[in-house]
């Protein structure tokens, strides 16, 4: 069949305003990172769960490839059209409805096409909380949030969005619909589908709609930011601050001096209320108790971390504009270093024990290979998880130095990665990037059970194909 005849069907099932061929199409087309530009034969925009249902059939029929696509802010190549104009781009925004709330529950039922912004406010209306929190979150959808099971800032005391997803409501290859909107916390019923479709970045199944999980607002929250000499004082703070804050910890980020750096050159006028330290820890505690208890108890943990060493200084948040202002420190790295020029990223996962030594060699290693190499290192040392990026040394064309060096750098962070037990994307996914790096690093066993369900579940490979596996 002929790609003119499947768009008069497409066109004809959803309207001519919802099948886009012409125009401007680059917000669908390229990445957000700007490495991935694709070109699709058509966009399409369903507008509820049947429309993707009858979407998906058609695509079918006409042996045409489906990529889904969330907010398309993921960072792994897996949301956009490859470049042959023959795919069919389908984006989930239209489906963008809270179904309902269940406040006895504590749980709300969502579509796909939500803006996890949206999804928090939603919840705090009715007065609970979805802990959900990334920098994305004004633009990120919850289907893509739940395809690429993200992590963000609070899975240290909540965990990732697996943990915060109760059901689903997918569309199959086949183009049925496995409606898994269940607010169950137990059910032992056979195989669990719900975990199949999350994290499978659109491989097995386009997710339409979620039940997730809330939880009752924090009768007070604390902010601090505080400076560290080294990474093993803050693995060190780290230890004390689960000890003295206990189930409280919501979140526990770390930011070198370069890549606060970055920020203080490119966002000169967010205040920095500390003077540069080699790292910085944002620790956020969220407590039931009322607001003067909770800062005395932060107090209290500052004060021993200080007399012991293990901090330089610290910054109490004294209203929720600073407490929002620390944190927009930490959220701004990212765009501060995508101003600074193309970069490698690493999405890594490790055992917090771990990272001390993982860096000091890692970082000895690059540049001994690169000398003046730069890094980039953040994110979320209470989980383990590091975004550890490499910027080419001052004075060097960024994006020439990714274009030759990007493999050899992957291999020095990958192999020590590796070699202490941890995991090559910790929340990003591995959508095209990091495909044949997976096929390398996981075992044969695993990327056989993989190969085995994506065939099982999508036999003629047309959900985004050349992604995962």
């Amino acid at each position: 069949m002929s790609s003119n005849a499947l768009l008069i069907e497409l066109r004809a099932l959803l309207g001519d305003h919802q099948v886009l061929t012409e125009g401007d199409l680059s917000a669908w087309q390229n990445d957000w990172r700007k490495r991935w530009f694709g070109k699709a034969l058509a966009v399409v925009r369903p507008g509820n769960t049947a429309e993707v249902a009858a979407v998906v059939k058609a695509c079918a029929r006409h042996g045409t490839t489906l990529v889904p696509q969330g907010g398309n802010t993921g960072l792994v190549g897996g949301g956009v059209p490859d470049a042959s104009g023959s795919q069919v781009l389908l984006t989930l925004a239209r489906l963008n409805r809270v179904r309902a709330i269940d406040r006895a529950n504590l749980a709300m039922t969502v579509e796909a096409g939500c803006v996890l912004q949206a999804v928090q406010q939603a919840a705090a209306e009715a007065g609970l909380l979805f802990p959900l929190s990334l920098a994305a979150e004004g633009s990120c959808t919850i289907g893509g949030n739940l395809a690429t099971n993200a992590g963000g800032t609070q899975v240290l005391r909540f965990g990732n969005a697996r943990e915060l997803c109760l059901g689903l409501e997918v569309v199959t290859a086949a183009g049925e619909v496995w409606n898994g909107l269940t607010g169950l916390r137990k059910d032992n019923t056979g195989y669990d589908l719900r975990d199949l479709f999350i994290g499978s970045e659109g491989t097995l199944g386009i997710i339409t709609a979620a039940t997730l999980k809330l939880y009752p607002q924090p009768a007070a929250s604390v902010t601090v930011l505080c400076t560290c000499l080294s990474l093993v004082d803050c693995v060190t703070l780290l230890g004390l601050a689960q000890q003295a804050l206990g189930a409280g910890l919501t979140g526990f980020e770390v930011m070198n001096n370069f890549s606060l750096g970055l920020v203080r050159q490119h966002f000169a006028e967010l205040a920095q209320p500390l003077a540069p330290a080699p790292w910085t820890v944002l620790l956020a505690y969220a407590a039931s108790d009322d607001e003067a208890a909770a800062r005395a108890r932060v107090e209290s943990l500052l004060e021993a971390a200080m007399a012991g060493g293990t901090i330089l200084d610290a910054a109490l948040a004294e209203s929720l504009a600073q407490s929002a202002a620390l944190w927009h420190l930490r959220e701004s790295i990212p765009l501060a270093q995508g101003l600074d020029g193309l970069n490698v990223k690493h999405d890594i996962s490790l055992p917090v024990s771990s990272i001390p030594d993982f860096c000091a060699q890692t970082d000895a290693a690059l540049n001994t290979a690169f000398p003046g190499v730069r890094l980039v290192n953040f994110g979320h040392l209470g989980d383990g998880n590091l975004h550890y990026n490499v910027q080419c040394p001052a004075g060097l064309d960024a994006a020439e130095f990714l274009a030759r060096h990007e493999r050899s750098v992957n291999t020095i962070v990958y192999d020590a990665v590796q070699a202490v037990g941890g995991s090559i994307s910790a929340e990003h996914g591995i959508g095209a990037l990091k495909r044949d790096e997976l096929a390398l690093r996981k075992s044969p066993v695993a990327m056989g059970l993989m190969r085995a369900i994506k065939h099982a579940l999508d036999p003629q490979g047309r959900l985004n194909p050349g992604r995962v596996v």
